[in-house]
């Protein structure tokens, strides 16, 4: 059953690339953005969260923190992030259960990959309720920034 608006945002805690552990719970309090991608150093992501970067300001300025997780190592995220000079955590979650605890993971990726985070996005407001839900079954879209945007500038 996919997660719906007023829906409480299942809890998790993940290491990030320095390998420190993030938890949902260390954002109370805070609106968060949380990105599922489906793998490191590939074309549309590297667009999707590089437009994330460059617009971290945005983000700020409306009292969100943003998250991006994917099911790949975390050595893979640290290269990843120093790469492209990410400025937000990158989360490992390699074992795939939060994918799948967020409904957001491909059974059947390409190439025969199995077990990939699907390309979604998730508003989490300071209550831990989830604001906006966006699971894209095309890995080649983008989540809707605009929208998102605007769930968070009707949450301050």
């Amino acid at each position: 059953m996919a997660l719906q608006i007023g829906d409480s945002a299942p809890g998790f805690t993940l290491r990030d690339s320095d390998k420190k552990e993030v938890s949902l719970q260390d954002y109370k309090g805070k609106n968060l953005v949380i990105l599922f991608f489906p793998l490191a150093f590939t074309g549309v992501c590297t667009t999707e969260l590089c437009s994330l970067r460059d617009n971290m300001n945005i983000y700020n300025g409306l009292n969100a923190a943003v998250v991006a997780i994917s099911v790949d190592s975390l050595f893979t995220l640290d290269k990843f992030k120093q790469e492209q000079g990410y400025n937000f955590p990158l989360l490992s979650d390699f074992n795939k259960d939060v994918s799948a605890a967020y409904d957001s993971l491909y059974e059947d990726f390409v190439l025969g990959m199995k077990g990939v985070s699907k390309r979604s996005a998730f508003v989490v407001d300071k209550e831990g309720k989830i604001q906006y839900a966006e699971v894209l079954e095309d890995a080649g879209k983008v989540p809707d920034f605009d929208a998102i945007q605007n769930v968070l500038k009707t949450l301050n």
